[in-house]
């Protein structure tokens, strides 16, 4: 039996926009300590990367991707050419801000870790999944993303004819 798996898009991630050099250190420091996230299954628009698991069940490809704070029904999730894409944004808590005026009311932070802004993946699909019948459903911080596998096909034997032959018998 062939086992295929999913396979991030391979992208070359350019420089990505920072709002200051805390949040680019932040990021460098992320990547360095939870593993590189230049996979290319983030698109150089992305502000931060969810974290995503991948699992290959006996039907089906399941994506289970965290996404705290986020409702479902604003993460966009669509397929394309044989890539799916995840879509969305966690927006900042109230009176969370980069720059803060030192008298507004805003709330003051001590420490913020968590991650915010746009983010976006790709995955490229298997040739054996069908795309006809993915499924994204929310639930307590974690989309999941079901992907049916197609059945598999036997080998069909091609009969090879002779230039001048008519091989439509």
């Amino acid at each position: 039996m062939r086992q295929d798996t999913l396979r991030p898009v391979v992208l070359h991630p350019g420089r990505l926009e920072r709002t200051s050099l805390q949040d680019e250190m932040r990021q460098l420091l992320n990547q360095f300590v939870q593993g590189d996230a230049t996979d290319g299954s983030s698109v150089v628009t992305s502000q931060w990367t969810p974290r995503v698991d991948i699992r290959e069940e006996r039907d089906r490809f399941v994506i289970l991707a965290d996404l705290p704070g986020i409702d479902p029904a604003d993460v966009e999730v669509w397929m394309d050419k044989g890539v799916l894409s995840l879509k969305g944004e966690r927006k900042p808590a109230v009176g969370e801000t980069q720059e803060r005026d030192p008298g507004s009311n805003e709330v003051r932070f001590s420490r913020i870790e968590r991650s915010v802004g746009r983010f976006h993946r790709r995955f490229t699909l298997p040739d054996s999944a069908d795309p006809d019948g993915i499924t994204a459903v929310g639930h307590n911080g974690v989309l999941e993303i079901g992907i049916p596998k197609r059945p598999e096909t036997t080998p069909r034997r091609i009969q090879v004819g002779t230039a001048g032959a008519d091989t439509r018998q």
